[in-house]
C-alpha cells in the first residue's frame, strides 16, 4: 500500500483512488454536496481553495488544495520508484 500527499501533510492510499477532477462544474459541485448530505465527504483542503476532487473505491469523496495534476505527478513518481525497487 502507498500513499500519496495531498497536501499539508494529509496522506491518501493510492489503491483507494477512483480519479481526481476539478471542482469546477455543475456535476462536481453537485456531487460534492451529495457527499456532504450523505457524510462522506472528507476536507483536506485546511480551508483553503479547493482545487481537486477526489473520488474513492467506498464511494468518499475528498477535497484537496492540490490540483489533480499535481497529486498525478506525485502517483506517478511513487509509482516510478517502486518499479525501479522492483527491478534492481
Amino acid at each position: 500500500m502507498t500513499f500519496i500527499n495531498i497536501g499539508f501533510g494529509n496522506m491518501i492510499s493510492s489503491d483507494k483512488i477512483t480519479c481526481m477532477v476539478l471542482p469546477d462544474s455543475a456535476p462536481m459541485k453537485r456531487l460534492v454536496q451529495h457527499a456532504r448530505e450523505e457524510d462522506k465527504l472528507i476536507d483536506a483542503s485546511q480551508g483553503r481553495k479547493t482545487r481537486g476532487v477526489i473520488l474513492l473505491t467506498n464511494g468518499q469523496v475528498v477535497l484537496s488544495a492540490l490540483n489533480p495534476d499535481t497529486i498525478a505527478a506525485r502517483l506517478d513518481n511513487t509509482n516510478l520508484t517502486k518499479e525501479r525497487d522492483i527491478h534492481e
